[in-house]
């Protein structure tokens, strides 16, 4: 099997990030959402003007991960402290880790993590947080086996319905 390998992106990325954007989250939540929220959300976080004025923030950072010379998933990184982590020592969210549907159970999502891990660390944080949807069993699964502890939730809306995250973290000084 070819290797996964992994870049930072940078502003002409933009139109790719969206677009796997879009695929990733139709193929995961479609079926739990109306094709009306489903498109407020992705016109709303994924337009390419959106992605674009995110990768031109100091404080975000993607990481895309490619197989066989084909963007198969990515991660996005968000250094700015969110009301849900201030009482969080020095903090980095993951934003977003998103693979396709083929890749999934394929190393990718577990590459993006121990890059975000390792940047996490390079960076001195003491802290990586996540939001998860309270549904999305494979998710929790995966963040859990790699040591994320629940330590609250948030409404996260999609499109007109306010659905709940679970906010886990994990302590980068012990791990």
């Amino acid at each position: 099997m070819a290797p996964i390998i992994l870049r930072l992106a940078t502003i002409d990325d933009a139109w790719l990030i969206s677009d796997l954007s879009r695929k990733t989250f139709y193929e995961t939540f479609a079926s739990y959402n109306t094709e009306e929220n489903m498109a407020l959300h992705m016109d709303m976080y994924y337009a390419r003007e959106t992605i674009q004025a995110e990768l031109m923030e100091p404080w975000n950072f993607f990481i895309l991960a490619y197989f066989d010379n084909e963007l198969v998933g990515y991660a996005k990184m968000n250094e700015q402290v969110k009301e849900e982590a201030e009482k969080l020592e020095s903090p980095i969210e993951i934003e977003r880790i998103y693979s396709i549907k083929e890749m999934i159970g394929k190393g990718v999502g577990k590459k993006l993590m121990e890059t975000c891990l390792s940047i996490a660390r390079e960076k001195n944080k003491k802290v990586i947080w996540l939001g998860v949807w309270e549904h999305n069993y494979r998710a929790i699964e995966f963040y859990t086996r790699r040591g994320f502890e629940k330590f609250g939730e948030h409404c996260f809306p999609v499109g007109n319905d306010p659905q709940t995250d679970w906010l886990m973290k994990k302590n980068l000084m012990s791990s």
